[in-house]
């Protein structure tokens, strides 16, 4: 096994290689508007550190979100295509699966990436394996009573600490976690699902009210 994983659903531009094993390579850069420029150099960064090239991985994990529209489509359309290019399967998992496995708690607690617009994707997990509730995006004053008492993870947790008095650390996703969690969901026999977005909200862009269609006559 060699899963190349990435994730472009936060800031961070996150790539790692998994042997099966363990992570042999990782690379991660915090830009919020450069996912497009970032994420194939770091591809290449990570196998020239491995030593190894794109044709020896044998599957591709993708994160999937939620995240915002422009970002997550770069690392998922870029998963795909290796996919396509090299024949193998393309796995997705949830963004703030990765958080949690990242985080590595025992107990109960709350993953919570930054929405923007005052807003947080968030879920609860049992422990750093196991989520309880379905992802979703809410302002956090809306959510407070859902969390209150746990502690929490994840940029959107230390953005807003009255909601989140005991966030911490790490902040945002890394591939290395993420395909960490692949790896172990596989070699426990499990199906990945394919690497379809959580967006969660409607897009920006949208046909603007009492459009008139033109037509030739």
């Amino acid at each position: 096994m060699l899963l190349l994983a990435l994730d472009t659903a936060t800031p961070a531009v996150t790539v790692a290689l998994h042997d099966g094993t363990d992570v042999i390579a990782s690379s991660s850069q915090v830009d919020a508007r450069r996912h497009g420029e970032l994420l194939l150099p770091a591809v290449d960064r990570v196998l020239t550190e491995a030593g190894l090239r794109l044709d020896a991985v044998t599957g591709i994990v993708a994160g999937t979100g939620p995240g915002p529209y422009t970002g997550l489509r770069v690392g998922l359309m870029t998963a795909d295509a290796f996919g396509l290019a090299l024949g193998v399967p393309v796995y997705g998992v949830c963004t703030l699966d990765g958080l949690a496995r990242a985080a590595d708690l025992a107990g109960p607690f709350v993953v919570a990436t930054d929405a923007r617009r005052k807003e947080v994707y968030w879920a609860r997990y049992a422990d750093s394996r196991t989520r309880l509730t379905d992802p979703a995006v809410d302002r956090p004053a809306d959510i407070a009573e859902q969390v209150a008492g746990l502690p929490a993870v994840g940029a959107g947790a230390l953005l807003y600490p009255d909601t989140f008095p005991r966030a911490h650390e790490p902040e945002h996703v890394s591939a290395a976690a993420l395909a960490r969690l692949a790896a172990e969901r596989l070699a426990a026999g499990e199906e990945l699902p394919a690497p379809r977005p959580l967006y969660l909200r409607r897009p920006d862009a949208q046909v603007p009210k009492n459009y008139k269609v033109v037509t030739p006559k």
